[in-house]
């Protein structure tokens, strides 16, 4: 079973517009959705549609987070986070019809959160040991009041694999060793201090992280697919030819895609493909909810993979 923790969730609040933004001028929306987000529930959504057990877990409170929480409940997300006092954030994504080549223009507002007590991170392991997850994903930005220490103290709070999905400094600093970590270009570049150009660059900086206490080192690139880096070998997959409607929550679809191959016991080389194809079906949908993911292995048999 793998849990996930996303200690500074949100409410993901998707518009989308007819027309591009003109300041001063009031814009109307053609379509909007709130979607129960953050890094790490977005990685249990997709296990979910994945058929791989899965439990969230992680900080809510206020009235959005309740409704947070609601809306896991309603998706059939087993969830079993600790409350606080302070007032879970809101995300907004805007899509605007300016005429990038996919369409939209795509404008994010992301708030800090709330500011977390240290006792609720007591809590937090609490709920890991009672649940005894093989693999605990820790995801996501963190909110005032935390720092990497709070990461290192999950990873070495239970006998289980950890996996990170953070921003590149908070890497640099943790000190525990991981199975996992899943940068994207800024992040794998803010967290070696090199240029990340292509997959040739990235592959390098991966191996450099790698090598800081990583077991293996996904990256993904964008539109240039994605990396991983092993003990044994460094891959790299091109992204497939893909419709991209809304890119947010990409990132966390190719994790979920990697780690449910590897809960199935898949070499390597699947496993990226398995990310990839199911970081394909997400960004071809709006928001963060999780689109059909039937017959997404199949999809897999269109995807090379080229070890180096």
């Amino acid at each position: 079973m793998i849990a996930s923790v996303t200690l500074n969730p949100a409410i993901d609040y998707t518009v989308a517009l007819s027309e591009p933004l003109t300041s001063g001028e009031v814009a109307r929306a053609s379509d909007h959705r709130y979607d129960a987000g953050g890094k790490g529930i977005n990685v249990s959504k997709y296990l979910v549609e994945l058929d791989v057990g899965t439990v969230a877990t992680g900080i809510a409170g206020g009235f959005l987070g309740r409704y947070l929480l609601d809306e896991l409940s309603s998706q059939g997300i087993r969830a079993d986070f600790v409350e606080i006092d302070g007032q879970t954030r809101l995300n907004t994504t805007i899509l605007d019809g300016s005429g990038t080549e996919n369409g939209n223009g795509e404008y994010k507002i992301n708030q800090n959160g709330p500011e977390v007590p240290g006792f609720a991170i007591d809590e937090v392991v609490d709920v890991l040991r009672a649940h005894e997850p093989e693999t605990v994903v820790v995801a996501g930005s963190l909110p005032v009041g935390l720092g990497p220490e709070t990461i290192d103290l999950l990873a070495e709070a239970g006998p289980w694999e950890t996996v990170v999905d953070v921003d590149g400094p908070t890497l640099r600093a943790l000190e525990e060793p991981y199975a996992l970590c899943k940068p994207n270009a800024e992040e794998l570049a803010a967290a070696t201090d090199r240029r990340i150009d292509g997959p040739r660059s990235a592959l390098t900086a991966a191996q450099e992280l790698r090598d800081t206490g990583f077991e293996r080192v996904v990256a993904s690139l964008g539109g240039d697919g994605a990396v991983m880096v092993t003990p044994e070998r460094e891959l790299y997959a091109p992204a497939p030819d893909t419709e991209v409607v809304d890119t947010v929550g990409a990132g966390d679809a190719l994790l979920s895609g990697v780690l449910a191959s590897r809960a199935a016991g898949e070499p390597d080389a699947e496993a990226l493909r398995s990310g990839i194809a199911v970081a394909s079906r997400v960004v071809s949908v709006s928001g963060t909810r999780a689109p059909s993911l039937t017959g997404v292995r199949d999809d897999r048999e269109s995807i090379s993979v080229s070890a180096y």
